[in-house]
C-alpha cells in the first residue's frame, strides 16, 4: 500500500484492518503532503505511526517521479516542468500564474500520451502511452507546490487538464482528487479542482452518480457531429447531442454550470453556422462556454483572426445566451498551452 495511491477512505479501511483508527491515517498523509516525509521508517518517530502499518507500506522508500526539465515563459510566466517516469517516460505539469496575487493552479497529466486523437493536439501525436498511477498524479502536485512555495506563492487550484484523457484512467484520477482535496493531505477546495473530458458519456454519468464535489469539463471542439468527427475522432462512439446529454444531467445533478470547452480554429468551426448549432445544442442546460484559441505546432490549424473571434462571439451571445469566456491558453512560447504538451522542454 502506497498512501498516496488510494483513496483517504480506502485508506481508512486499509488502517482498520491493521488495528489503526482515521486519527493515525491523518498524521499519516500530513507526515507526506505537508511535512514531505517520504521514508517510511521515518515515520515512526515524530509522527507516531504504528510500527505494524509502516511495515505494510510499499514500495520502500516511496517512489517519486524525476524532474528532468523546467522552462518559464517570459512572456506571461508560465512555468512547465517535465518528469520522468521510472521507466523514463516522459509526462508535464504546467504551473499557471492566477490573477490573485501570489496564486498559483497547476495543470496535471492523468496519462502519458492520450489515445482520444483530437487532430489539433500535440498529446495525441505521442507514441507511447499509459495511464499514470494515482501516486505519480499526487507527486507531480507535490514536487510542483514545493517549486510554487520556493517561489513565495501558493497553490490554490489544479486543472486535470495536462497530458491524457482524465476520464480514460477515472479511478486514479479521482483518488488523486480525493487526495487532493483532503484536509490532511493537499487541502486544495473541491470546487478549485476541475476535471476535464472530450465527451466519454459513461464515465460522465458515473461521475455524476457518485456525487462528486469537482468541476466538470467537456472538450466540444464542434456543435455537430459531421464537424467534431474530424476534429475529435473519439466523437464517432458518442453523438455530441448524446455528450451533451449527459453534461446536462451533471449540470442539473450538481445544480450549477458544466463548462464546455471549445477550441477556436481559424476556417473551421466558429463561423455564424457554428454558433447557432452550439445555440441549438446547449438549449437550456446550464453552461459556461469557454473559447480556447488552437495552438498547433505543426501550423496545420490556425487561431482565429482578432475580427473571426469578435464575429463569433457576437453570434454567440446571440445563438447562446448564457456566459461565454475566452480562456487564456498560455504559455505558447514554451510549449505550455492546451493542446501543446508533448514532453518537449
Amino acid at each position: 500500500m502506497d498512501p498516496r495511491n488510494t483513496t483517504p477512505e480506502a485508506l481508512e479501511q486499509w488502517a482498520a484492518a491493521h488495528g489503526c483508527d482515521p486519527r493515525v491515517v491523518r498524521r499519516l498523509l500530513s507526515t507526506i503532503f505537508q511535512r514531505g516525509v517520504y521514508e517510511p521508517s521515518a515515520w515512526m518517530g515524530e509522527s507516531q505511526i504504528p510500527k505494524r502499518l509502516v511495515e505494510a507500506v510499499a514500495p520502500l522508500p516511496l517512489p517519486r517521479l524525476t524532474l528532468d526539465g523546467s522552462v518559464v515563459s517570459p512572456v506571461d510566466g508560465f512555468q512547465k516542468l517535465r518528469f520522468r517516469t521510472s521507466e523514463g517516460l516522459p509526462l508535464e505539469t504546467v504551473l499557471i500564474p492566477l490573477h490573485k496575487e501570489g496564486a498559483v493552479s497547476l495543470c496535471l497529466s492523468s496519462q502519458v500520451g492520450c489515445a482520444m486523437g483530437c487532430v489539433f493536439c500535440a498529446t495525441a501525436r505521442m507514441t507511447t502511452r499509459r495511464n499514470l498511477a494515482a501516486w505519480e498524479i499526487i507527486d507531480q502536485f507535490l514536487q510542483a507546490r514545493e517549486l510554487v512555495r520556493s517561489q513565495g506563492r501558493r497553490v490554490t487550484g489544479a486543472v486535470f487538464m495536462g497530458m491524457g484523457e482524465p476520464f480514460l484512467n477515472y479511478d486514479n484520477v479521482v483518488a488523486a482528487a480525493e487526495l487532493l482535496r483532503c484536509s490532511s493531505a493537499g487541502s486544495v477546495a473541491a470546487k478549485a479542482i476541475t476535471i476535464s473530458t472530450v465527451g466519454l458519456v459513461p464515465e460522465i454519468d458515473r461521475f455524476t452518480r457518485e456525487g462528486h464535489r469537482y468541476r466538470l469539463a467537456v472538450s466540444l471542439g464542434a456543435a455537430t457531429d459531421a464537424k467534431r468527427k474530424e476534429l475529435v475522432p473519439v466523437a464517432s462512439r458518442w453523438p455530441v447531442a448524446d455528450v451533451m446529454a449527459a453534461a446536462r444531467r451533471y449540470a442539473l445533478a450538481r445544480r450549477d454550470r458544466v463548462t464546455l470547452a471549445y477550441v477556436c480554429i481559424s476556417g473551421v468551426n466558429v463561423d455564424e453556422d457554428d454558433a447557432r448549432a452550439l445555440g441549438e445544442l446547449i438549449g437550456d442546460t446550464p453552461v459556461r462556454v469557454d473559447l480556447i484559441e488552437v495552438t498547433d505546432p505543426t501550423g496545420r490549424f490556425a487561431p482565429p483572426t482578432a475580427d473571426e473571434l469578435r464575429a463569433f462571439r457576437d453570434a454567440l451571445s446571440r445563438h447562446v445566451g448564457q456566459p461565454i469566456v475566452r480562456r487564456y491558453s498560455g504559455g505558447k512560447d514554451i510549449q505550455a498551452a492546451c493542446g501543446t504538451l508533448a514532453g518537449v522542454i
